[in-house]
């Protein structure tokens, strides 16, 4: 059966004619309009997979000649013809969407950890956070390997804020108010929390408070607990600020309240936090979160308390976790705390006193959450999108928890990186005391215990520049500081600076940028310091008893021994050679020849000449690195020092510009030359900030880490003017 022709007066007549003829299921294929009324073209639905269209005309012999073909039955067939390839098409795609709903194993690291992630319970918002800062090298490595593992693991431990240790939470005087819905287990926590407070320091400093009138027994749990621990135990009045207890409190150090649970939703809430604040004294406010509630209830809770807290003028960032020994999976309460900054105090996995209450460890945390893998779990909605809680509010939130952790890792990592913090604090203030405030912090650094050495910049203005290069300090493990030292803050003369800097800081490896006059270096070698210097290529020692230059000496020098070494944001390589000469003093050195090398074409980039004392040996190659690797830290600087000189309104103080510029400038260094996991991480958390690839990963990490101070400022600044109620 083919296409049939249908010609009547109206589409009426033609319709009753296709119905009777074909039935009522004919697929119209065309109409249109003629003389005589309408023509339709129709064809019954199976007819469909039958159909063989008519051939395709042949090309006409002769550009007059053509085929004979009306015009609508070509049509109808090619739109015929495009229904056989959808019906195939369909049929073709079928057995794939079944086979879509089977789960199957995910591919690619980023995809394997996402699935564990989910499965555990993580949800996709922090997924996406952790995964966008994968670091290359583990994106391509098999499924059994354990490193990708490894590296996710710390990721989690990196971003769970703890408390550092009992004693920072014990040994505070004050008043703790564990506030958290109904059954979060606030009473038995209140318990164990003072337990552990008169194991440090007896009974008499210690004091329970409860507002708890609503629940049965509430009153009278509390004060078998307290009867027990020997601690007086006082009842107050949910609508009562804490003052009014104050009479009784004298001589307690510590007081600690067990509050009324409410839920989440209750409009109480915020009653209730209002007046724990509304005396003169300061409740330090600390929230309950139940292990095994569901993802959704835990993000209202967090929501809807920390608001509360908020709307009464104050902060709500610790929390506890509770019935860790009931949940199934540790994850969800985990995700959550991890995406609203807060800090774990302690974990609660049982109800003895107070046994059954450990210090938070991440490590231990974040192994039970990943410990609880199963096969799949249903997607819910909440754990994608917090109630209550607009996309882009979490968008601008992410971003948020991603600076904060990026810049808690930095200080955890980078020595002296809370310095140069402070550093960019002082661009807040007025410049009348931003001079001031910087003798102060400057008089208290570096500390001996984390300074090595120092990398001297030379005593000359930058090209172009109104300013000379700070030095840079190195930490034990020879990595530069964050914050460097001003030039014209050191005594006058090397001898003096060098003996200063010694003395005061410990410094005991002096990288220097051009070889020490006689008095310093017979300063050095007495008290038996490490020292190189570059030198010139036209500085004459002495070589088998003849003078010559440095560069004569190695003219026909075969470099044999190389590294690869990080140069100007490229990776590139050096090869060395070094040979026994003397000075002319006659003490015993190394000169050392270097070439940078492109590893590619072998073309030399750059030529060094270095000095060292002989009694060092070869192994003072790695200080030579880390000399040529400075030479880099003055063009980020100036990189950094323009933009904070277009962004700032002029009211920056100069000494405090620069030491912001070239501390960005030193850490950016740090992370580009070291190739640690940990670097690796930090340098993709760092370009992923800005969204953009660059070619040069240290002009990137610098422009990076320019932006996220001034995130952070911003962010500071805006919290400070809502504090205000100016906005």
């Amino acid at each position: 059966m083919s296409v049939r022709r249908f010609v009547g007066a109206n589409s009426r007549d033609v319709m009753r004619q296709v119905r009777e003829t074909l039935g009522e299921d004919a697929l119209i294929v065309a109409n249109r309009r003629t003389e005589g009324g309408v023509e339709i073209l129709a064809m019954a639905d199976e007819a469909i997979d039958h159909f063989e269209p008519s051939p395709e005309p042949a090309p006409p012999e002769t550009p007059e000649a053509t085929p004979p073909q009306d015009p609508m039955q070509a049509m109808s067939e090619r739109l015929l013809r495009e229904m056989q390839d959808m019906r195939a098409l369909l049929a073709n795609s079928q057995p794939a969407n079944n086979a879509a709903q089977t789960p199957t194993a995910p591919t690619g690291t980023a995809a394997r950890l996402r699935q564990l992630l989910w499965n555990v319970g993580f949800s996709s918002e922090l997924a996406d956070e952790l995964l966008a800062g994968l670091p290359e090298p583990l994106a391509g490595l098999a499924g059994d390997s354990e490193a990708p593992l490894q590296w996710l693991r710390q990721q989690l431990m990196d971003r769970l804020c703890v408390l550092s240790d009992e004693a920072s939470f014990f040994d505070q005087t004050g008043i703790v108010a564990l506030v958290g819905p109904t059954g979060v287990g606030k009473t038995t926590t209140t318990a164990k929390l003072a337990a552990r407070f008169v194991m440090r320091h007896g009974t008499r400093p210690v004091a329970l408070v409860t507002t708890d009138s609503f629940r049965i027994g509430a009153h009278e749990q509390l004060r078998i607990y307290a009867r027990l621990l020997d601690t007086p135990m006082y009842a107050l009045d949910a609508e009562q600020p804490i003052d009014d207890l104050l009479g009784r409190l004298q001589g307690k150090q510590w007081v600690i309240i067990d509050t009324v649970g409410m839920s989440q939703r209750d409009q109480r809430v915020i009653e209730q936090i209002a007046h724990l604040q509304g005396g003169r004294s300061r409740v330090r406010l600390v929230l309950l979160l139940n292990a095994a509630s569901q993802p959704e209830t835990l993000e209202e809770v967090v929501m809807r308390y920390r608001q509360a807290a908020r709307a009464a003028g104050a902060e709500l960032d610790d929390c506890i976790i509770t019935k860790q020994d009931e949940a199934g999976r540790l994850a969800p309460v985990l995700d959550i705390i991890m995406r609203h900054g807060m800090r774990v105090l302690f974990g609660s996995n049982g109800q003895q006193v107070p046994e059954d209450m450990a210090i938070a460890a991440p490590a231990a945390l974040v192994d039970q959450a990943l410990s609880t893998a199963t096969p799949q779990r249903e997607r819910a909605q909440s754990a994608d999108a917090p109630m209550g809680m607009p996309r882009w509010s979490r968008d601008v939130l992410g971003q948020g928890r991603r600076l904060s952790s990026l810049l808690a890792r930095l200080r955890q990592r980078v020595t002296g990186f809370a310095e140069l913090e402070e550093i960019w604090n002082l661009a807040s203030l007025p410049s009348s005391v931003q001079e001031e405030r910087l003798d102060t912090l400057l008089a208290s650094y570096p500390k001996a215990e984390t300074t090595l050495g120092m990398a001297w910049s030379a005593r000359r203005n930058e090209r172009g520049c109104d300013w000379a290069m700070p030095d840079i300090g190195l930490d034990t493990d020879g990595a530069w500081l964050a914050l460097p030292w001003l030039q014209h803050r050191h005594a006058a003369g090397w001898q003096p600076r060098l003996a200063a800097l010694s003395v005061s800081s410990g410094v005991a490896v002096h990288l220097l940028p051009r070889f020490p006059e006689s008095d310093a270096l017979a300063w050095l070698e007495a008290e038996h310091l490490t020292w190189v210097s570059q030198v010139a290529p036209s500085h004459r020692v002495r070589f088998h008893h003849e003078r010559q230059t440095i560069r004569q000496l190695f003219n026909d020098s075969v470099l044999t021994h190389h590294v690869g070494v990080r140069f100007r944001g490229q990776s590139v390589q050096l090869w060395t050679a070094y040979a026994e000469v003397e000075d002319a003093s006659g003490c015993a050195l190394l000169a050392w020849y270097g070439e940078v090398r492109d590893p590619e074409s072998a073309k030399v980039v750059v030529r060094r000449y270095w000095l060292t004392p002989a009694r060092l040996g070869a192994e003072v190659l790695s200080l030579l690195l880390t000399q040529l690797q400075s030479e880099g830290l003055s063009a980020l600087t100036r990189r950094a020092w323009q933009q904070l000189k277009e962004a700032d309104s002029g009211d920056l103080n100069a000494e405090v510009r620069l030491l912001m510029a070239s501390g960005v400038a030193s850490v950016a260094g740090h992370l580009d030359v070291a190739d640690d996991e940990e670097a690796q991480t930090l340098r993709g958390d760092l370009l992923n900030l800005l969204g953009t690839s660059r070619r040069r990963r240290d002009t990137g990490m610098l422009d990076a880490l320019v932006y996220a101070f001034m995130a952070r400022d911003a962010i500071r600044q805006m919290g400070s003017v809502s504090r205000e109620g100016v906005a």
